[in-house]
């Protein structure tokens, strides 16, 4: 069987150091807000560039927090894509903002032509997501956002390690908001997430929303008394000390794992560019990380059935924007005429396996059997 995604090869590559780490953890403790995720939030920071970082359950609560941190909520406008997965618009919606929708482009990013027009008094805030491993048009965008004074925040939960004319995913808005989900790019073995920012005082109150609001507080006859006090209303959103061990082995062969996504991508862009398939476009300004290897074909569901018989199994990313999902089909008008690249997108687009430890063999199976149908 050939999977879209796959992580038992990578697994045992790291098996004994992985299972070290946990067994220190175990041992040693302790399990909460230790050392070792205050060494992680350190450097998984400055891989990308940013000054300060926190660990959190997972990218929803990461944009929730980062969010509720610049003051977006009840009556606040946010812009950002359709076609994104279902965090992102959820976490705009559990601060009480009303998500607009832009358009996507050619690279299957937020189309910057179609920003403005989305734009009122009560707009907000800008997620530009980074879909698929690639960044938007972060120059364009930072303008629009000091313009009308809107804040930033960077989903990128698809694009660790990607970079915008130098820059890492996250560094350039005013927060970045990370995934830790097993498939991505740079994954927990559970759930996980993680926030940046160059901002000290946004830094301060993300750390202070994770943990319930709470901060430190003095006795009334001065002395601290090693308990915490809400200061607002927060929430319980922690990257525990397992995880932030086992990414900590993890973290020195990411820039590698990306090389090898790319060396994948060149392959399959080498043997199907010229036949019947619309491949990935690589911006210039961009170094794409290939979280997944998206092409589009309007004959898709036939030849995904067919792969499968094949014992290749693809994927959908994804198959119903988020504007025509029951839960939010009421952010946009009906009928909704403004986010036609989106859905038309949506019928053709699906992933071709793409992870590090797929191998040559396998690779060259799965473009051997999809020139048999394209």
């Amino acid at each position: 069987m050939i999977k879209v995604w796959d992580y038992s090869k990578e697994y045992e590559l790291l098996r004994e150091d992985i299972l070290g780490a946990v067994d220190d953890v175990f041992k040693n403790g302790p399990l909460i807000f230790g050392p070792r995720l205050e060494e992680f939030e350190e450097k998984f920071s400055n891989f990308h560039q940013c000054k300060y970082g926190i660990g959190v359950g997972n990218c929803t609560d990461a944009i929730t927090i980062a969010l509720k941190a610049l003051d977006v909520g009840i009556g606040d406008e946010v812009l950002t894509t359709s076609n994104t997965a279902v965090p992102t618009v959820t976490a705009i919606v559990n601060t009480g903002a009303t998500v607009k929708f832009v358009d996507i482009n050619k690279y299957s990013l937020m189309d910057i032509s179609k920003v403005e027009e989305q734009i009122s008094k009560n707009t907000k805030a800008i997620i530009p997501v980074h879909l698929y491993g690639q960044m938007c048009d972060m120059d364009e965008i930072m303008k629009i956002s000091k313009k009308y004074n809107l804040k930033v925040i960077e989903d990128c939960a698809q694009s660790h390690g990607a970079t915008y004319k130098g820059k890492k995913a996250g560094s350039i808005g005013d927060v970045g908001c990370y995934s830790f989900y097993p498939t991505k790019i740079f994954g927990a073995y559970g759930d996980g997430g993680f926030i940046t920012t160059n901002n000290e005082t946004v830094f301060d109150r993300m750390r202070r929303i994770r943990f319930l609001g709470m901060e430190k507080k003095k006795m009334s006859s001065g002395h601290w008394n090693g308990k915490y006090y809400a200061i607002e209303h927060g929430t319980n959103s922690r990257l525990d000390e397992v995880h932030a061990a086992i990414m900590l082995k993890k973290l020195p062969y990411l820039d590698q794992w990306i090389e090898r996504r790319r060396e994948i991508a060149k392959k399959y862009y080498d043997e199907l560019n010229g036949c019947n398939i619309r491949l990935p476009i690589e911006h210039p300004d961009n170094k794409h990380a290939y979280y997944i290897y998206v092409v589009a074909h309007s004959n898709r569901d036939e030849i995904m059935s067919n792969l499968v018989k094949k014992d290749i199994h693809l994927n959908i990313s994804y198959p119903w924007p988020i504007h025509i999902m029951d839960a939010y089909k009421h952010f946009v008008p009906n009928p909704c005429t403004h986010l036609k690249q989106t859905e038309d997108d949506a019928k053709k687009i699906f992933s071709l396996p793409m992870y590090p430890t797929l191998t040559d063999e396998e690779q060259n199976t799965v473009i051997k059997e999809l020139k048999l149908l394209i």
